[in-house]
């Protein structure tokens, strides 16, 4: 696991490489594997035989984390802090070698593997693209366990570090370099590790400032300076998290009352957050989604198997909108050729044009070189001629949702193309199977459902038609992980997955308002569940007017055996009673002439108290569970078929709550049973909506849960 190599300045370079894995982690192999390595270390410093030590990776990354699925399987507290005190005493170790350590970080330092960086006295990045650098621990509802917390405190202060922590970003070499978390950049191999044997020759006596009662950047938390920042701090906390996410106040208790007490002791006090923390239910929800569910996609767990790996070389996209330019340039920012093509050049010109607005964003962020964006854009080429797809290895077409229209574009663009290239269509609700039959090659048409904005919206639903081939899946799924975002997939069907979930959460709002429950209340019941916005303000986002569409569409193919809800009757009076369509028209449920935008003040008036008395807490699981059960019902019926999908694709596709690990997950935190129990009152109560499919029931009596 360990490589020991002493050089003739007896310097010592251990090099970590795991047997077995792509990755280092701090588990306890490595742990043991380290112990006999500090010790000899410290014998050869008695004897004068050491002067320096550098850790370094043989991998491709530097150390990548710590060992979750032992941390996740553990439910004994005593047993995780013993653990986790156990780590700290090895990254102790390090530290108190009395000689100087170098980490020669070469690829990724994340968590535990920048909590081992911390303990060295000088770290040297690699400036590459795939070296990041942090403590995300905080989005799996954790906080850095191995002295991260109290080491960066000491390093940056309460102040610097609270952000770095309390958010968890990852940072890129130069990023890291300019806030402190690292010392120093070098452009190869060869010279990190010159580097490091340099700076322990000209650092020959090193020490931590916590070693030598040294004091923490800009005081300790009694400093009257910081008094009023941490108060405002945690205050930002409670408003942002709405006490959903216990970890960042975990973090910044941690700093405060570890900044007055002494080093050992401020350690173990992060020891017991992070245990209290590790066993609580947040964190079991977001390790099971961000961390199990997200790399089982990430592995392709839902990529048919024995097809190789697809790179188109150009693509066609059809139709220069927000999504189809958002499309291009998603594309073009990773090499691929777009033909950008709309009903005249001039239009397909202003798509492109979108790209270069965020691209002259990003060369003022620093994140991109004026190179870099003049190739980008050179990929994207606006044209009105279908022709120019001859050559192309995907098209794309982003029109608008009319099934006429789709049918004339594949139409016009299938006479100019080869036998087997993929035909998708980016729609949320139109059935796939029936836009294919205007393809001669049904077996390579699918649909890509993106979200807006293309730029910024992480999930794509890969939509699989009656006819679709298994290799045009796994290209489709290549494509959209090539293009950096997060392939679900899913059977056709009304509504797909996430559109069909999604339409819940706005119309139990409806149903809520229509029940007379006051309309600011609704909406906090939103935001206290953990959605990103309530229901009232999402649907006028979407249009409330398109809603109108969906459910009448709905009720035509559905008839009886879609249920009655109140929520329809809302939707149906906002706009053929008070012609109030949405947002895009600055009237819905709120009131957009207003700023900032209020509640329609007329709304009461209309949607009266009619003696409702729910609870805030009965308001927030109706709009949680009626979403859980309708992706049980997408289980059932098979539209979707993986958990991790069905997961990750709630969080990342329309925002639900992510302290609760997905739609799915919320049963398994609910508890089974009482998650029953609870859906069979509100069925009593409220309708058929809220009865269960009955594979739920049958997952009970054989004690199974969602994995």
């Amino acid at each position: 696991m360990i490589s020991y190599k002493k050089n003739t300045n007896n310097i010592v370079t251990l090099t970590m490489d795991m047997e077995g894995r792509k990755s280092n982690i701090i588990n306890h192999e490595i742990g043991k594997a380290f112990l006999p390595v500090l010790d000899h270390l410290k014998k050869s410093k008695e004897s004068n035989e050491l002067i320096g030590v550098i850790i370094t990776s043989a991998k491709q990354s530097f150390l990548t984390g710590g060992d979750l699925d032992y941390l996740s399987n553990v439910k004994d507290p005593k047993e995780i802090f013993k653990f986790v005190e156990r780590q700290k005493q090895l990254f102790n170790a390090i530290e108190s070698l009395g000689v100087p350590v170098v980490a020669a970080i070469n690829g990724a330092a994340l968590g535990s593997g920048f909590e081992l960086t911390l303990a060295a006295h000088h770290r040297i990045a690699l400036d590459h693209p795939k070296t990041v650098l942090g403590c995300p621990e905080v989005t799996l509802g954790i906080l850095p366990g191995g002295g991260g917390t109290i080491r960066l405190m000491w390093m940056l202060g309460i102040e610097k570090a609270l952000p770095i922590l309390a958010e968890g970003k990852r940072y890129n070499p130069k990023k890291a370099l300019e806030i402190g978390l690292i010392d120093e950049l070098v452009a190869d191999k060869e010279t990190l590790m010159q580097q490091a044997e340099k700076w322990i020759l000209d650092n020959p006596q090193v020490s931590k400032p916590w070693l030598e009662k040294g004091r923490i950047p800009g005081g300790t938390a009694k400093s009257p300076k910081l008094a009023p920042m941490i108060a405002m701090a945690s205050a930002m906390m409670v408003k942002r998290t709405r006490n959903n996410y216990p970890a960042p106040q975990a973090i910044l208790n941690t700093m405060v009352e570890g900044s007055l007490v002494d080093f050992e002791t401020a350690l173990r006090i992060e020891s017991r957050y992070f245990t209290e923390l590790i066993t609580g239910k947040v964190s079991t929800n977001m390790t099971k989604a961000f961390w199990y569910d997200l790399n089982s996609i990430k592995q392709g767990e839902s990529r048919p198997k024995g097809f190789g790996k697809f790179r188109p070389r150009k693509i066609g996209v059809i139709g220069a909108g927000m999504m189809g330019s958002g499309i291009a340039y998603v594309s073009a920012k990773v090499g691929i050729q777009v033909m950008l093509k709309d009903v005249s050049v001039t239009i397909a010109e202003r798509g492109k044009a979108y790209s270069e607005k965020l691209l002259v964003k990003g060369v003022a962020r620093k994140k991109i070189t004026e190179i870099e964006k003049a190739a980008i854009l050179d990929r994207i080429t606006p044209t009105e001629n279908a022709e120019d797809f001859k050559d192309c290895d995907l098209i794309i077409e982003a029109v608008f949702e009319n099934r006429a229209l789709k049918d004339q574009v594949t139409k016009e663009a299938q006479k100019f193309l080869d036998e087997d290239v993929i035909f998708a269509s980016n729609t949320s609700t139109l059935p796939i199977s029936g836009l294919a039959k205007s393809y001669d090659h049904q077996e390579n048409f699918i649909g890509l459902h993106f979200f807006s904005p293309v730029d910024k919206m992480q999930l794509v639903e890969i939509i699989k038609g009656d006819n679709t081939s298994e290799e045009t899946i796994a290209r489709a799924f290549d494509y959209v992980k090539l293009i950096k975002k997060t392939p679900i997939v899913v059977n056709d069907s009304r509504g797909f997955y996430t559109s069909r979930v999604f339409k819940t959460y706005i119309i139990e709002g409806m149903a809520l308002l229509n029940e007379g429950n006051l309309p600011n209340k609704i909406e906090q019941a939103g935001l206290n569940a953990g959605m990103p916005v309530g229901p009232l303000a999402l649907i006028d986002e979407v249009s409330i007017s398109l809603v109108v569409d969906i459910l009448k569409q709905t009720k035509k193919d559905l008839g009886d055996k879609d249920p009655p809800n109140p929520g329809y009757d809302v939707a149906f009076r906002m706009i053929e009673e008070f012609n109030r369509p949405g947002k895009a028209k600055k009237a819905g449920f709120y009131d957009y002439s207003a700023k900032p935008k209020k509640i329609w003040p007329a709304l009461r008036t209309h949607f009266p108290d009619k003696g409702s008395n729910s609870t805030m807490v009965e308001m927030q699981e109706r709009l949680m569970i009626i979403q859980a059960i309708e992706t049980v019902r997408c289980m059932e019926e098979g539209v979707i078929s993986k958990v991790a999908d069905a997961n990750i694709g709630s969080i990342f596709g329309w925002g639900f709550a992510p302290f609760k690990g997905g739609t799915l997950q919320y049963i398994n935190d609910y508890g089974m049973k009482e998650f029953i129990e609870k859906a069979a009152q509100l069925e009593q109560k409220y309708g058929a909506r809220f009865k269960l499919p009955q594979s739920l029931h049958d997952m009970n009596h054989k004690n199974l849960t969602f994995i």
